[in-house]
């Protein structure tokens, strides 16, 4: 019993281990459950040859036979999203299981002296964590890989008082990737119930069209409407505070002007940055213009998604998506426009033709 299920803890370490190196190409969450199973090894090590003359996979009643009497296997495809979870979640429960079994075996008097419980249940409360890590990371990515191409910015200041949801409805419809819902002014009762509607109403009509909904720094608010994630500026709640509300499939997004920032950033583990003010502004006081330069420099030292923002229109964009955006974040380039969906349409078709350029060079 000791054989096989170390046999079966080391498997399932090693199958989450390929899926943080490859699926995710994480160093650091990789390295982490290498070095889990390279410790268990060298915990049962001067007993291998002993549990191995105990082995009889011949005559065992689980033998994987192929036509087995209730026994079937599942044929995994390309990993999408609910597969890769599926995996990590049966390889996690597999090196649980098959810990406890081991923790509660060397409890008994004549396996005591062989092996240390505490070592087995102190390794199986560190799965927990890894499992959960891994959870959190591939949900988060599969959000991640959507930021790209336009990203609107609903702020209620500047509709001054227009309809949020038909609004939004022409920006998908144009074809807009993210739509992020901004209200800087301080709400309390009813006012802060109106702003929960509005938000429900986004988040149901951006869900059904697939695309990404964000809440600006309101994190009860993202919570309460179960969006797609949380953008916070550098004065906003830290980030490992938001990190412990938000549920660990949620994305978190945080606006940046410096490299050290962005790197900072990126080191604390937010999913994506938005640098700006690349151009001069209006629709946000006190900004510091930063240049298209800075996309090119940030591009080089950070991994996660760039979201450029602050005064780019339809003059611009290409420009700041030949520098390496991955996403563009708008305001008045299209909610200033009486024709909101062309504006969009236009916008979408430069970010597209900008990056078919950028790739064929």
């Amino acid at each position: 019993m000791i054989d096989a299920n170390l046999n079966r803890s080391s498997e399932g370490l090693r199958v989450l281990e390929d899926t943080a190196r490859f699926l995710l190409n994480d160093t650091e969450l990789s390295q982490r459950l290498r070095t889990m199973r390279h410790d268990l090894a060298r915990e049962t090590k001067s007993l291998r040859i002993r549990f191995l003359s105990y082995r009889d996979a011949e005559h065992d009643v689980g033998h994987p036979y192929p036509f087995l009497p209730g026994k079937r296997e599942f044929n995994r495809r390309t990993p999408s999203l609910q597969s890769s979870l599926d995996l990590v979640t049966a390889n996690a429960k597999r090196v649980e299981e098959s810990l406890r079994v081991v923790e509660e075996l060397a409890k008994l008097s004549e396996v005591s002296s062989m092996l240390n419980s505490a070592s087995f249940e102190q390794a199986r409360f560190t799965v927990y964590t890894l499992e959960q890590d891994l959870i959190s990371r591939i949900s988060r990515r599969d959000k991640t890989e959507r930021m790209l191409g336009l990203y609107v910015i609903l702020d209620r200041q500047f509709l001054a008082g227009r309809d949020e949801l038909d609004i939004a409805r022409q920006i998908i419809e144009g074809g807009a990737k993210v739509i992020q819902l901004r209200d800087k002014s301080q709400f309390y009762g009813d006012r802060r119930r109106e702003l929960l509607l509005v938000a429900q109403k986004l988040k149901e009509l951006c869900s059904q069209a697939g695309v990404l909904f964000i809440i600006n720094d309101y994190l009860d608010l993202a919570m309460a409407v179960d969006a797609d994630g949380l953008h916070i500026g550098q004065e906003d709640l830290p980030l490992s505070i938001v990190r412990r509300e938000l549920p660990i499939d949620k994305i978190v997004g945080c606006s940046i002007t410096t490299l050290s920032q962005a790197t900072q950033a990126q080191n604390e583990g937010v999913d994506y940055i938005a640098v700006g003010s690349i151009f001069p502004t209006t629709t946000k006081k006190e900004t510091t213009t930063v240049g298209v330069d800075i996309i090119r420099e940030i591009k080089q030292v950070v991994s996660i998604p760039l979201v450029a923002i602050g005064g780019i229109n339809q003059n611009n964009v290409s420009e700041v998506v030949a520098a390496g955006a991955d996403a563009v974040a708008v305001i008045s380039a299209v909610l200033s426009e009486k024709d909101i969906r062309a504006a969009v349409q236009n916008l979408v078709a430069k970010i597209d033709s900008a990056k078919e350029k950028c790739q064929s060079q």
